[in-house]
């Protein structure tokens, strides 16, 4: 008797989780079909809505990650509308769900705090544009090229083309120096005060014209920039692309020297001059400065007796 009332349990069990499960499937079976109906075309509706929202920011002047930003946005928004209906239809109580998702996103963001300041940081920086792609920038004892930036960090690049990745929130709030697009070289020459100062500065003038580097807007700066005790600093300071910073240094540098050896243009060269004064008992240095056409200062040694 024992065996047939348990085999008896086991298959009304059984007749009851099929009549449940049909019972599921006569009650929900169709409002779950509406629901996936709903998404599927609520999908369709939000990838539209994406491109074209696209297509529309492509006539505004806005970062491309800024436009990438908007149009998932804009996606997340339509199929986050059709997500909603989908669990209306499905009876699912809304208010409960909003109630338990804020809980836990309250927790992740708390677990999460640093890489959501580096997301307001890189929203922040997209859209007051301090600076953009491609130009010279230093900012938190780095500076370079700037190579991307992304909503959570940004990337510079070094003369030597190595990367240096920067969190955004490292960036905001900091003072920021932004070079552009273009750099100005600093080039100091010094020549001797017995060489014509109005032939050197042409000269110069030339090898700037020559170079293929240097831009003429806006026009390079050659000028007088110090009267040293020993020799005239002519600063030559032009203004060359981002790119071209190092290789217009030097090329600038040599073209000039050979500039003024073939124009017999004395530069100052580091010199040092002893003399032995006449008198048996009397020595006397003379301590020229380390460039030509420097003022002579005597140091005259005690008399020996």
């Amino acid at each position: 008797m024992q065996p047939t009332t348990a085999l008896s349990q086991e298959v009304a069990s059984a007749a009851q989780i099929k009549n449940t499960i049909i019972d599921l499937g006569i009650r929900f079976g169709p409002r779950l079909l509406v629901a996936i109906l709903i998404l599927i075309v609520g999908a369709a509706v939000s990838r539209w809505v994406s491109r074209w929202f696209t297509h529309a920011l492509r006539q505004v002047d806005l970062e491309p990650a800024v436009r990438v930003l908007l149009a998932r946005a804009a996606w997340l928004l339509a199929f986050a509308l059709f997500v909603i209906l989908a669990l209306a239809n499905l009876g699912v109580e809304l208010l409960p769900l909003v109630a338990g998702l804020s809980v836990v996103g309250a927790g992740v963001a708390l677990a999460t705090q640093g890489v959501i300041g580096n997301l307001v940081a890189g929203l922040s920086i997209l859209l007051t544009k301090p600076f953009r792609t491609g130009q010279y920038i230093s900012i938190a004892g780095e500076e370079g090229g700037v190579d991307t930036i992304s909503l959570f960090s940004t990337t510079l690049r070094h003369i030597d083309h190595s990367l240096v990745v920067i969190p955004n929130r490292k960036i905001v709030g900091e003072i920021l120096h932004n070079f552009g697009t273009i750099r100005q070289l600093n080039i100091a020459v010094g020549i001797s005060y017995d060489a014509d100062v109005g032939v050197a500065m042409n000269a110069v003038r030339e090898v700037l014209a020559a170079n293929p580097h240097v831009l003429k807007d806006p026009p390079p700066v050659v000028q007088a920039s110090l009267l040293g005790d020993w020799s005239i600093v002519i600063g030559v300071r032009p203004w060359v692309s981002i790119e071209h910073f190092v290789a217009a240094t030097g090329e600038i540098n040599w073209a000039i020297l050979e500039q003024f050896r073939g124009r017999g243009i004395p530069l100052a060269v580091p010199q040092s001059e002893i003399r032995l004064a006449a008198s048996a008992a009397e020595i006397s240095i003379a301590d020229r400065s380390p460039r030509i056409g420097a003022p002579q200062r005597e140091k005259v040694a005690p008399e020996v007796p």
